[in-house]
């Protein structure tokens, strides 16, 4: 079993309001030196295999296909082989 870390962000060029939001918000708190937020996500699950290459292929094209926009963000991830109950091995 492996589990799988995907980080999807928006891309460079591509305006992204949250972040914007939050960088006013942190002004308003003092933070004046805090500059360029961007928002993304983080995602945790588990492929329930054997194969590393079975693996990273699926990752790759759950995160292509469901957990990104391949217009506005990129993605990295990364995989680590655990046991049944979720531990590094």
């Amino acid at each position: 079993m492996f589990k799988a870390t995907v980080i999807v962000k928006r891309r460079p060029k591509i305006l992204d309001p949250q972040g914007k939001a939050v960088e006013q918000g942190a002004k308003l708190l003092g933070f004046n030196n805090v500059r360029q937020t961007r928002i993304g996500k983080y995602i945790e699950f588990f492929v329930d295999t054997d194969d590393k290459n079975l693996a990273e292929k699926e990752v790759k094209e759950y995160s292509e296909k469901l957990l990104s926009n391949p217009i506005m963000e990129d993605f990295e991830y990364s995989i680590t082989e655990v046991n049944v109950s979720g531990e590094s091995k």
